[in-house]
Parts: C-alpha cells; sequence; structure tokens
C-alpha cells in the first residue's frame, strides 16, 4: 500500500468526527489527495485495517516531543550561525507560509479559478502568485494563462530573488482580501530557478518545450540553467537502487505499466531490476498484455511518478539528480 492509502484506511478507522479534526490540520493537496483515497476504499479487511492502526500506533510511540516550539529554536540557532542577514533569507524558506492564511487559501482554489484571477494582470505579479503555490498547482495555473505569458512568467519566476513589501502589498490588491498584509513586511525568498524548473516540468511535454523554446529566444542563459535542473523521467535511469526502491512503494502498478511503455530501456530495466522477481515479471505480463497506449497518457503517468519522487526528494527520503547537478 502507498502511503496515501494507509492514511485513508487510519482515517476510516477513526470515525468520521476524529478524522474531521484530524483533516482541519492539513494542507490543500494533502486533503484532496486523502478524500480521493478514502473514497475508492473498498473491501478493506479487518486484519488490513488493524495492521495499519497498529503501524501507526508503533510510529507514534518512537516521536519525541523534541519538534514542539522548534520555530524559535531554529531561528535562533540560524542567527547564531549566520549572523541576521545570511540567516534571513534561509529562516523564510525553511518557516515561510506559517502564518499566511491568505497564501494558504490560494492553494484551496480550483486552478481555473486562480488562472482567471491573474490572467489580466503584470506577469511579475503572476510570476509572485505561482511561486507560492505548490510546483504541480503552479503549472495547472501556468498551462491556463495565454500562450504570450508563458515563457514571460516562467522566467521572471526563475529570476525572482525575493519579494519586497511593495510587491507584497500589490499581490494583497490582486487578491483583495485573500491575503494578510502589514506594516511590517519583509523580503521573501520565494521563486528561483529551481522553481520554475519544478514548475516546468510538471506541464505537459509539448507546453514544455514551447515555454524553453520562447525563454531561449529571450535569455539563452537562463534557458540552460532551468533545463540544467529539470529532472525528467528517462533521469531516472542514474538514481541509486535503494532511492528507486523506495519511490515504487509509492507508486502504483498500473500507473508504472504505462510510464515505462515510453521509457528509455535504461530505465525500464533500472525499475525491473529493483523490484521482485515476480512483481517484475507480473508487470512485463500486464504491459504486454494491455498492447499500446496514448502517448499524452504514458507522459501523464511519467509526470505523475515525477511528482511523487520530487516530493520523496523534498522531504530528504531519496536523492535525485538533475542533469548534471544535485536536484536536492
Amino acid at each position: 500500500m502507498s502511503g496515501v492509502e494507509r492514511a485513508a484506511i487510519l482515517l476510516m478507522s477513526l470515525g468520521e468526527s476524529e478524522a474531521a479534526e484530524v483533516l482541519k490540520h492539513m494542507g490543500a493537496k494533502d486533503v484532496q489527495k486523502l478524500g480521493a483515497a478514502m473514497a475508492t476504499l473498498s473491501n478493506v479487511s479487518r486484519e488490513r485495517a488493524t495492521e495499519v492502526v497498529d503501524s501507526f500506533i508503533e510510529e507514534l510511540d518512537s516521536q519525541t516531543s523534541l519538534g514542539v516550539g522548534a520555530d524559535d529554536y531554529v531561528r535562533r540557532v540560524l542567527v547564531g550561525a549566520l549572523g541576521q542577514d545570511k540567516a534571513s533569507g534561509l529562516i523564510d524558506r525553511i518557516l515561510l507560509g506559517r502564518n499566511s492564511k491568505g497564501l494558504e487559501a490560494l492553494k484551496w482554489m480550483e486552478t481555473r479559478a486562480v488562472a482567471d484571477i491573474v490572467r489580466n494582470e503584470h506577469p511579475q505579479i503572476v510570476a509572485i502568485v505561482l511561486s507560492y503555490l505548490d510546483p504541480d498547482q503552479a503549472a495547472d495555473v501556468l498551462g491556463q494563462l495565454p500562450e504570450r505569458m508563458k515563457g514571460d512568467v516562467l522566467m521572471r519566476i526563475a529570476r525572482l530573488d525575493g519579494i519586497q513589501p511593495a510587491a507584497l502589498r500589490e499581490l494583497d490588491e490582486i487578491m483583495e482580501k485573500q491575503f494578510t498584509g502589514g506594516n511590517n513586511l519583509k523580503a521573501s525568498s520565494v521563486g528561483g530557478v529551481k522553481v520554475a524548473a519544478t514548475i516546468l516540468n510538471l506541464m505537459d511535454s509539448s507546453e514544455e518545450q514551447a515555454i524553453i523554446g520562447r525563454i531561449g529566444e529571450a535569455d539563452q542563459e537562463l534557458s540552460q540553467r532551468i533545463q540544467d535542473l529539470m529532472f525528467v523521467f528517462d533521469d531516472l535511469a542514474e538514481v541509486d537502487d535503494r532511492s528507486v526502491q523506495t519511490l515504487l512503494r509509492d507508486v502504483g502498478g498500473e500507473t508504472l505499466g504505462l510510464a515505462l511503455k515510453g521509457a528509455d530501456p535504461r530505465v525500464r530495466d533500472k525499475i525491473l531490476r529493483n523490484m521482485s522477481k515476480r512483481a517484475a515479471e507480473m508487470l512485463v505480463e500486464d504491459m504486454e498484455a494491455k498492447g499500446p497506449a496514448k502517448l499524452s497518457d504514458v507522459e501523464a503517468a511519467q509526470k505523475e511518478i515525477l511528482a511523487v519522487a520530487r516530493r520523496l526528494a523534498d522531504a530528504g527520503t531519496i536523492v535525485i539528480g538533475g542533469k548534471g547537478e544535485a536536484f536536492v
């Protein structure tokens, strides 16, 4: 079972009121994933549910209270080690968004609604908005913007090196009351080449190439820097075996089989080599039985797996690499 499936079973085991209390403390994306998993649950045996609950209790027992009140501790340690100026940007990256209800509200909105709000705004403001969103949501919003804007917006995201108070106030005006403002606003470290590369990774391949082409026409060096940080499906061939095995635990067999139909032979061999012999045989048999698949479906499956890989990499669970440069 994937982590999402285990979490769904656990919440279903808790009961309605308790599950609702847990969901209140989760972000929009996690709630959506859990809700979808809970909706598709069926025929869960008592033994499986008990196994999930027991596993949760065991993990809970191993936890400590070391994380309680950690924000102030992190601030003091970083300032003490790096000085106020150098630490401020890093602190923003670590703790950004904890008290930003307006920014969190954006993540609950449909991507079409966000696109409608920003499509007539200045590209710099659009870049700021997208930098605050989760990469997959930002990619969806970018895909719904006018063609003439896409390359310009992504290029501005890559060039972002913080948001000044004036820009945040302008953002407040666009979102009306969706954001919280203040007189003591400081620059926040968002955007950058890595953010731009991550957003681009999550877009359709045709859109991806078109945007990179437009950026290249305006700034070839920036275009190359973005491409250097992009992690594509074929790069899985270079990921270490342990990370591949961890990744496979969070990827469904149907998605994996579809993604491998259009994969480089090196990637296919890497994946199969890190599965049990029986599981690999079953996967190959299933792929052959289903026959040809639409290219768009294959690319969508590969994007889904890449999104899982990036999530695990951001959590420090696995290590993945870009083209010649570390991704995490």
